[in-house]
């Protein structure tokens, strides 16, 4: 009898001798710390559409985009390949496009960059006017749109050049800042 259990009792040593060597290092788990907030990583999308309404429900404007990327951090919100619809004070529609934008969140204001194109009625007038530039904000609050980038506006077979343009479209006001060369066509 004092053989079988000294004969389990090596069989156990060996056993715990294999797990014992076998087992290596062992890593605890990671530390856990209590009160640290990790930072919002925000959001990224693709094929979006955001719109913002008016007290009335209709659409203020609406935003679409191939990609979108929050960046809570900032604020903002980082588009590309966009394209822009508003209504103006006057119910007017106008519509942009660019390649990239970035709308800062708490403000309303959309800045459009590279290759931008506007299009809509000038305040004041009934004729419609498409603007480019690679520069533009959107005050979607005020109704402003502005640039201190050279500008082109073409409306009714006339085109105007100038460095600059501020077009506040509650208060048809339309403004071309300097260096402001027109041809105009019969």
């Amino acid at each position: 009898m004092t053989l079988r259990i000294l004969a389990l009792l090596a069989v156990v040593t060996l056993l715990v001798a294999v797990v014992v060597l076998s087992g290596g290092e062992r890593q605890g788990a990671a530390p856990v710390t209590l009160g640290v907030a990790l930072p919002d990583p925000g959001y990224s999308a693709r094929q979006v559409r955001l719109v913002q309404t008016g007290a009335d429900g209709r659409p203020v404007y609406t935003v679409e985009a191939a990609e979108a990327r929050q960046q809570p951090q900032q604020d903002t919100v980082t588009l590309r390949q966009v394209g822009l619809t508003f209504r103006d004070a006057n119910g007017n529609n106008w519509t942009a496009r660019a390649a990239r934008a970035e709308l800062a969140q708490p403000s309303g204001l959309i800045r459009l960059e590279g290759d931008v194109h506007v299009a809509g009625i000038i305040p004041g007038s009934s004729d419609k006017a498409d603007i480019t530039t690679q520069h533009l904000a959107f005050d979607t609050t005020a109704q402003v749109i502005a640039t201190r980038d050279p500008v082109t506006v073409l409306m009714s077979g006339r085109k105007l050049d100038a460095a600059g343009l501020v077009a506040s479209l509650k208060d048809h006001h339309v403004q071309l800042e300097s260096a402001v060369h027109g041809t105009f066509l019969p």
